[in-house]
């Protein structure tokens, strides 16, 4: 069984459609439940997330919930998308920890992919990746994300992993207030434990949309060089503060 975890900060625009696409795109028999951890939303987040459990909770007591849809939990934590994953990962039941971003939205039959993958004794991995915004960069990033590069790996892309080894290796490292995703791919590259599924996970262009794709992707880039020359932390958020903020 799957748990889906994910972190939320302001996504009033996004959790709703996700959550629908969610049920809709996978089986209940392999999702045990949606855990969505929120680390401190003023959005109106918290509310949406409010009226889909009301919702589920009216449905329960009719009796029309039953093989319909995994359950949908909100858990509340310490800013910070790693400590919000980890906290989900510690408050979930599941023997596969699916971690997900807001804004991206997996393909149909995810769950199956996933399983079928454990099955195969591939313990970690994710998808391809495609982005919701035609332009020739972005079609080209995407097109990469087939290839098992580490480089060509982010959070964007999603990232299962059983329980087991995600105790294993500790969770995510809180210390991380960015680059955390990167952090605990980079240890399952090490382990060699990785695998990417072939379908796509499309996901939001907003940041490229937001900061303009070609200054965006050189910070992202400068980032990436920054931990590769070994940067700490610290100095990987304040570089992101400075610039992305």
């Amino acid at each position: 069984m799957i748990s889906i975890i994910i972190p939320v900060l302001n996504e009033v625009n996004t959790i709703g459609s996700l959550l629908k696409h969610i049920t809709e795109n996978s089986q209940s028999k392999h999702i045990t439940e949606i855990i969505v951890v929120d680390g401190g939303s003023t959005d109106g987040t918290l509310e949406i997330m409010g009226a889909v459990i009301s919702c589920q909770a009216e449905k329960s007591q009719k009796g029309n919930l039953t093989g319909a849809r995994p359950n949908i939990k909100l858990l509340t934590s310490e800013k910070g998308r790693a400590k919000q994953m980890n906290f989900g990962a510690k408050n979930a039941n599941g023997g596969i920890f699916y971690f997900l971003h807001a804004d991206s939205f997996p393909p149909i039959n995810f769950d199956q992919y996933i399983i079928n993958e454990v099955k195969n004794g591939n313990n970690a991995g994710c998808f391809r990746l495609q982005f919701d915004n035609n332009h020739w960069w972005l079609r080209l990033a995407s097109w990469l994300t087939q290839f098992s590069w580490r480089a060509c790996r982010g959070g964007d892309q999603s990232q299962f992993i059983t329980r087991a080894l995600f105790d294993t290796i500790g969770g995510y490292d809180e210390n991380y207030i960015i680059y955390e995703d990167n952090i605990l791919i980079n240890e399952l590259y090490a382990r060699g434990q990785y695998v990417v599924i072939n379908k796509k996970i499309q996901t939001s262009a907003r940041l490229y949309e937001k900061h303009g794709i070609w200054k965006l992707q050189y910070h992202f880039w400068t980032i990436y060089v920054k931990k590769w020359l070994g940067a700490s932390a610290e100095d990987l958020v304040t570089y992101y503060k400075n610039h992305m903020c």
